[in-house]
């Protein structure tokens, strides 16, 4: 294919999806300047991505839409459809010729060069059938993934009665590589949005499911190699094609987006951070799609509180009213904010935040992206989940990796008191018993080895070469 080799990188345009996609396309544009990559999305996902997305040094990177499927150019960002109807209209059209559509418009945008590979979202399984290689790219946790594989076979034995009920605790030891995670931890149970969402997304990835194994070229995942134990590892391997851990994608070299002013930090939060000692404040987020109960809510604040450290919160506006009364007004809004105990935004470069020296504790849902971003500031975690891949993504931080705790870790249901929260949050932060010392340490450890995973010889860097090797079908 020599020069004149063309990819299209195609995201599933939903919830955090597209980001972790673009930070593996600009990756790719990087390494390989000889090779045109056309990065396909819905309109409204195109649009929220950073204005210098595109910008590469090898000029090599363009975006394309894709159909919404909603009859319009809102399609996933209209909020009158509910997100679970817009998803399968999204899939429904892109299986129904949106997405061969795109890409035939992604070949004449590029003189004529048609499409020689796809790299998509592994929710984009119709890419399979796009009658070029595909090579999948899984945003989630590895070990959730590899529960999805096998899930016909763990719900005809447990039965889904038994998700949460008598067998919840049982360790899932006949089912190689995910003896550590108990029944309570499967990512089969519950999702933001009640019984249709939890349809759709079980419907998507039981697709992703039959399709990978087999209709996959090769599959990366957002992990270092080393990151699990070996009997994952080797479960992994023994599941999918090529499987390659070249993550976590954000450290990609090319991956980042340059920030051309200060338009990625619009509330001040780095600047906020600079004023805070070492290692002492609580940083709090649970994503874009997870959102506590009003009752937790309340009690995660009221614990932040109790704490006495100071706290940068990242929570959607239209939570704001649901906080204790004058919380607000006692932490503060952004602003006057130099000298205030706390910081409650609507958004936060997470990254960005998670990498500064201040932070000493994140509170998360456990999403994925929020757990290897934590692991690359070092940062100890402890770890609220709700749905999907969350439980297990918890109990590793807690019990594989040992660098934080999860609220559920314990066997009860996940809830969060402001006790807990306080002594969780005091621990982390500067506890000086032997396990909370232990979890400080892991996470600087853990740190350590995935920045020697990104070494020249280290095994993201290697396992990359081979990831762009198969993409564009040569080696550079």
């Amino acid at each position: 294919m020599g020069s004149h080799s063309h990819v299209a990188v195609v995201a599933f345009p939903f919830s955090s999806h597209a980001p972790k996609l673009l930070a593996v396309a600009r990756a790719l544009a990087t390494a390989a300047p000889s090779t045109t990559f056309s990065f396909l999305s819905t309109a409204d996902s195109l649009a929220r991505l950073p204005a210098t997305a595109a910008v590469v040094p090898g000029n090599n990177l363009r975006f394309v839409e894709v159909p919404t499927g909603g009859g319009g150019d809102d399609g996933d960002g209209d909020e009158e459809t509910p997100l679970w109807r817009r998803m399968e209209m999204f899939v429904e059209a892109a299986e129904g010729g949106g997405l061969k559509r795109a890409m035939e418009a992604a070949g004449d945008a590029a003189g004529g060069v048609t499409v020689s590979c796809v790299v998509g979202d592994a929710f984009m399984s119709m890419a399979a059938d796009a009658g070029v290689p595909w090579v999948a790219v899984w945003t989630g946790g590895p070990c959730a993934l590899l529960a999805h594989l096998v899930g016909d076979a763990i719900r005809e034995d447990i039965g889904d009665d038994n998700l949460h009920g008598a067998r919840a605790d049982e360790l899932l030891t006949s089912y190689h590589g995910l003896g550590s995670y108990r029944v309570r931890d499967l990512p089969f149970g519950g999702a933001a949005g009640g019984g249709d969402m939890h349809r759709v997304m079980t419907m998507f990835l039981r697709r992703v499911a039959q399709r990978l194994p087999r209709a996959a070229t090769a599959v990366a995942i957002n992990a270092f190699p080393g990151l699990f134990p070996p009997d994952v590892s080797a479960a992994l391997a023994d599941a999918l094609p090529n499987c390659l851990p070249i993550g976590p994608y954000h450290l990609l070299p090319g991956a980042a987006v340059a920030a051309p002013n200060d338009d990625d930090d619009p509330h001040g939060c780095l600047a906020w951070l600079a004023n805070r000692p070492a290692g002492s404040v609580a940083y709090v987020s649970f994503g874009t799609v997870a959102a506590p109960p009003p009752d937790e809510l309340r009690e995660l604040a009221a614990g932040l509180e109790a704490s006495g450290a100071p706290f940068l919160w990242s929570l959607r506006e239209d939570s704001w009213p649901l906080l204790p009364p004058e919380f607000l007004d006692r932490a503060t809004k952004a602003g006057n904010h130099d000298s205030a105990a706390g910081l409650v935004v609507a958004w936060t470069p997470q990254a960005a935040v998670l990498r500064h020296p201040a932070v000493g504790a994140f509170v998360t849902h456990s999403g994925w992206g929020a757990v290897v971003e934590g692991m690359s500031g070092g940062v100890p975690m402890a770890c609220r989940p709700f749905f999907g891949d969350q439980h297990m993504n918890a109990r590793a931080v807690a019990r594989l990796w040992c660098f934080g705790m999860a609220f559920d870790d314990d066997g009860d249901k996940p809830f969060m008191t402001r006790g807990r929260v306080s002594e969780a949050v005091a621990s982390l932060l500067a506890g000086e018993e032997e396990g909370a010392r232990m979890m400080r340490a892991r996470a600087r450890e853990l740190q350590a080895r995935m920045v020697s995973a990104f070494e020249p010889d280290g095994g993201s860097t290697k396992s990359f070469h081979k990831f762009v090797e198969i993409v564009c079908a040569r080696r550079v």
